[in-house]
């Protein structure tokens, strides 16, 4: 979250930035009212206190000089001020509550640097990879999904009849592809000085604050234990969103030392989103699901170092594409598409030559997100409590956070089916990842089984 202080002190950036990330259902006013009173109630309960102690201090001494009429009025005015002063702490901690609450739904300032723009039509690219010498595409293209159920390595009739829609089982040669890429980003990132994790995929509420899903995400997430009704308890379990969220909450409540940072984790996460499959075209195939592997990037660095680690962050994330040789492009967001928590991010999307969409370049085909790399800078870290030492003999500050997926596996399979395909109707596995799949250098798929694999004509 904000910072209180920021609030107080700059309440117009905060209304800037509101409107440049065309946030409208958060009372700034309000928020600057319960703020004002709280601080009016928090000095109030400071006078009082001390008055108290200066009529408790002389009670003694006025026994003591056997002035027991004034002692007892001592007494009384002393009681007096302790009722008011629980009174008075009494609301001030309701309004603590309630302006705790209040501060988790205020978003995160943009970087002054970022593009001021309504909606993802206002993004503006940076500069596209790979493009200068592209492999010679069959004609046409066949997107992935029709090429996946032709090879028999995705069946998205077998995934919605056992789980519903949204879900699909990667086979054979498309599940070995999952896992290889997984191997191979998390055998790239090692490289880059990242210390692996495997986080636990049920997470708190809690957990989920910290990060910056809750309060306001609730309904794209899956929750497994607790109350359905709304509102959700801290101890509530969740099916994790991202790996983002357990790794973060790692260091929660905790004091990092100096010597500590950066500190760099990778985590690899099945990861479950109820929003996947809700936007038109993109419910084909394996491109927005319920349940997909990722590989994630988290960063912990201290605040004068976060600018200059986002970029490395990027060109992290970028190597994966590099190495497999596919084309991609680098987007950074405007405000308005910018999301919640984050004063800077740049989403890195890869061509898939497939499908004829609007938004793909001359080429054809159509853009894939397959990493948002964050800066968040101290936002997360004030939810969650995350701080270091710089010096040990130094009061703990907040750190910042950053993280990038590296990558997005069903969309990297996207990518690979469609750009890699050959006019035979085969796969050429890209060089960097052919050791990751036992040297196999081509996906050629396998026969289909079962009554429904053999035509009409042909059943017994």
């Amino acid at each position: 979250m904000i910072s209180r202080q920021l609030l107080r002190d700059e309440p117009d950036t905060v209304r800037r930035a509101l409107e440049d990330k065309g946030v409208d259902d958060v009372d700034l006013d309000r928020i600057i009212e319960m703020d004002d009173e709280w601080r009016d109630l928090k000095g109030r309960g400071d006078t009082l206190r001390h008055e108290r102690n200066q009529v408790s201090s002389k009670i003694g001494q006025l026994k003591q000089e056997g002035k027991e009429e004034a002692a007892q009025e001592a007494i009384e005015k002393s009681q007096s001020l302790k009722a008011e002063l629980e009174e008075i702490e009494d609301r001030a901690d309701e309004l603590e509550d309630d302006l705790h609450e209040a501060m988790l739904t205020v978003p995160q300032i943009p970087q002054e640097d970022v593009p001021v723009g309504e909606d993802e039509d206002e993004n503006v690219e940076r500069r596209r990879e790979g493009f200068d010498d592209l492999r010679e595409l069959p004609d046409p293209v066949v997107p992935h999904y029709d090429l996946g159920e032709d090879l028999d390595i995705l069946d998205f009739e077998r995934g919605a009849k056992v789980s519903g829609g949204g879900f699909y089982f990667a086979k054979g040669e498309g599940a070995m592809l999952e896992h290889a890429l997984v191997q191979f980003m998390l055998e790239v990132h090692r490289e880059q000085g990242y210390v692996d994790v495997f986080p636990p995929l049920p997470v708190k509420s809690r957990s989920m604050e910290g990060t910056g899903q809750f309060p306001k995400f609730t309904e794209d997430a899956y929750r497994i234990e607790g109350d359905n009704e709304e509102p959700y308890d801290e101890d509530d379990l969740w099916l994790l969103p991202t790996a983002e969220v357990p790794v973060t909450n790692m260091y929660r409540d905790e004091i990092l030392l100096d010597d500590d940072l950066p500190l760099k984790h990778q985590a690899y996460s099945p990861n479950f989103r109820q929003e996947a499959g809700e936007h038109g075209t993109e419910t084909r195939g394996i491109v927005r699901v319920h349940q997909f592997n990722k590989v994630e990037m988290v960063n912990f660095v201290r605040p004068e170092e976060s600018d200059e680690r986002f970029d490395g962050l990027v060109d992290e994330a970028e190597e994966v594409l590099r190495r497999l040789e596919l084309p991609y492009r680098i987007l950074e967001m405007c405000t308005g598409d910018l999301g919640f928590t984050q004063a800077k991010k740049y989403d890195i999307e890869v061509w898939a030559p497939g499908d004829d969409m609007a938004d793909g370049p001359e080429e054809g085909g159509r853009w894939l997100e397959v990493s948002s790399v964050s800066n968040f800078e101290d936002f997360q870290a004030r939810r969650a409590g995350l701080r270091y030492r710089p010096e040990r003999h130094e009061s703990a500050e907040y750190l910042h956070t950053l993280n990038g997926s590296g990558l997005a596996v069903p969309r990297v399979v996207v990518a690979i089916l469609e750009y890699y395909q050959n006019d035979d109707g085969t796969v050429e596995v890209p060089e960097a990842l052919r050791p990751y799949l036992g040297g196999r250098e081509v996906i050629t798929g396998s026969e289909k089984v079962g009554e429904s694999a053999v035509g009409a004509g042909e059943k017994e």
